[in-house]
């Protein structure tokens, strides 16, 4: 490199459209800097050279604390960083034995991490530089290590008290559908028993003595206080069974009943099991369940993960909705409202239907900057959250900053992405479009999780603003 030309065209990827460390490498770079730059090889920078160039770039300088923390060490391996530095393209491992910059490389990598820091902290690279380049490093360490989790801590918790078992088969028992079937907290409605066998005692009057019982719960002549999806849904293990007389109504459904008292019984002991630990909840999977069917489903889902022995070691927690029941409406929706907001990461199993219930808890999650691991089942769903859904990426209400979902429909992926969450395993790619705007990309599945917006009004504004904002809110 010998030229203005060369080293602006090595270092066009760090321009943006912004001012501050964004404008530093354009076209009003001054021939001093340039030089330095294009002879760091043979002079490699310091950090007083490195402050210099700085100034004479219209940028303020960083602290021997930064300079060190950049450019000259790896804090992931002091598990205070949520992705491994080493793993960029630009890293050497000279780097770290070195007491100054040895080559443009060298200033890439450490410019590169402060754009990922960035966008994955501040939502503006402009604003990260103005905040850490006067901190010392202990300063440093403190700002990021409460940022990631700690695996260590988690995985040398003891076990927590074991919730109670609830049949797969039995635990679409367990919903509200159902629970308004078997125990309608309206005590006019009728007994259910009583009223399917004066359904059949109906279909017997006009000679079916044989009838299965899904034909006895369909609508009638006379409007029903029992809604027939629901009796379809809550009938389910029943619905092809034929019977010839009320006594074998009576013995087929009496069973089911029996089920959902005790799966009801043990649900709601685990909702309080799950309120006891909810100070160490670490991950809570969001869903919508609709048929029996759903709710194997989901079982096999959170079994699949949670069993997986990459995530093992780390003793999560987790909240599995075929497993919890409330004693009304409203208390569930609290209990799942703390849920997420106690949990440190969510689950988004995509599942077959569309719900403003998991939508709104994946929001939820993203709007307090948690990560969210969307699982989707087919490639086009996957597009659908990945490329289109406008759930896929929200603004941590408390930073601002502009937070996306891990979108995967691999369920293999799953476990994976979990173990580099908690383990901050993380493998980002920072990408920018032609037009200044930058993108960090989860590296596994291609996901957009943080961005900075090439439109300066936009930008300018939100930041301006943004903040004030808040101070403006009223109950």
């Amino acid at each position: 490199m010998s030229n203005r030309d060369d080293i602006l065209r090595e270092m066009s990827f760090f321009r943006g459209n912004g001012e501050g460390i964004e404008s530093w490498f354009s076209e009003e770079i001054s021939d001093v800097v340039i030089d330095a730059l294009a002879n760091c090889e043979k002079r490699p920078i310091s950090v007083e050279t490195l402050n210099q160039l700085l100034i004479l770039s219209h940028e303020g300088g960083v602290s021997r604390g930064f300079f060190e923390f950049y450019f000259l060490s790896n804090p992931h391996s002091q598990g205070v960083y949520w992705y491994n530095p080493s793993k960029l393209a630009e890293f050497d491992p000279s780097f770290l034995q070195s007491s100054h910059l040895m080559s443009l490389n060298h200033l890439k990598w450490g410019l590169k991490r402060l754009y990922i820091d960035g966008l994955l902290y501040c939502g503006n690279i402009r604003q990260c530089y103005r905040t850490l380049r006067s901190l010392n490093g202990d300063q440093l360490q403190d700002f990021f290590v409460k940022r990631v989790l700690n695996a260590h801590s988690l995985a040398e918790r003891s076990d927590h008290l074991p919730l109670t078992n609830v049949a797969k088969d039995d635990r679409y028992l367990i919903a509200e559908t159902a629970c308004k079937t078997y125990a309608p907290a309206d005590e006019s409605m009728p007994d259910l028993i009583e009223f399917i066998k004066g359904r059949y005692r109906e279909a017997e009057a006009i000679g079916k003595s044989r009838i299965m019982i899904k034909d006895l719960i369909v609508p009638g002549a006379i409007p029903s206080r029992y809604d027939s999806d629901q009796l379809s849904f809550s009938l389910d293990e029943a619905l092809d069974q034929e019977i010839k007389n009320t006594a074998e109504l009576e013995a087929a459904i009496k069973p089911i009943i029996q089920k959902f008292k005790t799966a009801r019984t043990r649900a709601l002991s685990n909702t309080k099991l799950y309120l006891s630990m909810i100070g160490d909840m670490d991950v809570y999977v969001a869903t919508s369940m609709r048929s029996r069917a759903d709710f194997r489903s989901m079982a096999d889902f959170c079994e699949s993960i949670f069993t997986d022995p990459r995530i093992k070691d780390l003793k999560l927690r987790h909240f599995d909705p075929t497993m919890s029941a409330a004693n009304n409406h409203e208390d569930k929706g609290l209990i799942e409202c703390l849920m997420v907001k106690c949990a440190k990461i969510l689950i988004y199993n995509a599942g077959a239907r569309d719900s403003y219930g998991k939508d709104a808890e994946a929001a939820m999650a993203l709007s307090l900057g948690k990560p969210v691991i969307f699982y989707c089942d087919t490639e086009t769903k996957r597009k659908i959250f990945q490329e289109i859904h406008p759930l896929a990426r929200l603004i941590n209400f408390e930073t601002g900053v502009a937070v996306g979902s891990i979108v995967m429909d691999k369920l293999s992926d799953v476990p994976e992405m979990i173990r580099r969450i908690f383990n901050n395993d993380m493998e980002f790619e920072l990408r920018k479009k032609s037009d200044n705007f930058f993108l960090l990309c989860e590296k596994m599945t291609g996901s957009v999780i943080r961005l900075q917006s090439s439109d300066s009004l936009l930008r300018e504004t939100f930041w301006n603003y943004y903040h004030e904002g808040k101070t403006h809110s009223r109950i």
